[in-house]
């Protein structure tokens, strides 16, 4: 195994073996980054408008409060099956969840509730034109 190393007098960076460590050498380690994913974010919100504490949703979830904490706090990354499990719950799609986009369903659910909001203009139509077919029927008799 090998590491990107920086020497402590500042002088020099180098890829060395582990074994060749010592103590005038340490670690390069990436600053993590404050901002939190979209994931942890969305999870939380998701979390939250349904009401829920942490302990009722991880217990939803089949995870302990903590663990769900840390996904919360973007300290803990979880894996792609829990993904998909959290996504099931909050009937949201991974697009979503991970912020990729901003609608939380498929477009599958969306054109489904176009086509019923068609199918209930459409029969709304109909009994409008019903009614005035009886009126101009009655106008006619008279």
């Amino acid at each position: 195994m090998f590491l990107i190393l920086t020497r402590n007098d500042s002088s020099r960076c180098s890829v060395v073996s582990c074994q060749k460590l010592t103590k005038e050498w340490s670690f390069i380690m990436p600053k993590k980054s404050a901002k939190k994913s979209m994931f942890s974010k969305n999870m939380a919100k998701l979390r939250q408008e349904k009401g829920l504490s942490q302990r009722q949703a991880s217990a939803e979830l089949g995870i302990s409060q903590a663990l769900l904490s840390h996904y919360e706090n973007d300290t803990r990354e979880p894996k792609l099956e829990f993904i998909i499990k959290v996504c099931d719950f909050y009937a949201v799609t991974t697009d979503f969840i991970l912020g990729r986009t901003s609608e939380r369903a498929d477009g599958s659910s969306r054109l489904c509730t176009q086509v019923c909001e068609a199918i209930d203009m459409i029969e709304e139509l109909r009994e409008a034109e019903s009614n005035i077919i009886q009126k101009l029927k009655a106008l006619t008799e008279n």
